[in-house]
């Protein structure tokens, strides 16, 4: 009984961050109110494929987190971390979308997440713990919105 090799759909040949910043504009006073009350939160994530060439993408997933108290910004962290993926020949346009979309930002989550937690920690604050995303609700969500196969995600 012989087995035979199947190519991948989805092949990640690297991952790496392509942009980060991290504010934390209103040191050292900010702290002080810290103690007092919790910041507001705010987290956008954006996901955005880029053809590169024949079956190679850029698959950047972007995080930016705002707190703020009141009026006063507390920090900004922003991360732009990508994945350069091969997809494998002769996928269907749906299953293609379906890895670049979903299957890709999946798997950059956990190292973005981890990412941010420690600037947000190295900058003064707590670390900052992005609760898991549901890429398919999302992608979901967006074509319902359009009816069609977005080409970006934005939450």
């Amino acid at each position: 009984m012989t087995e035979t090799s199947k190519e991948p759909p989805l092949l990640i040949k690297a991952q790496y961050v392509k942009d980060q910043s991290f504010e934390n504009p209103n040191a050292p006073e900010v702290f002080a109110m810290i103690q007092e009350e919790a910041p507001k939160l705010e987290i956008n994530i954006d996901v955005t494929p880029t053809h590169i060439t024949g079956q190679t993408y850029e698959v950047v997933l972007s995080i930016r987190a705002d707190a703020k108290m009141e009026q006063t910004s507390a920090f900004v962290a922003e991360l732009d971390f990508a994945g350069l993926v091969v997809l494998a020949q002769g996928l269907s346009e749906e299953q293609s979308q379906h890895l670049l979309m979903i299957e890709t930002p999946r798997h950059l989550f956990p190292f973005s997440r981890a990412i941010l937690a420690s600037t947000t920690r190295d900058g003064g604050f707590p670390p900052l713990v992005v609760n898991p995303i549901d890429f398919s609700d999302l992608y979901q969500k967006r074509m319902g919105q359009t009816g069609e196969a977005p080409n970006e995600l934005s939450a």
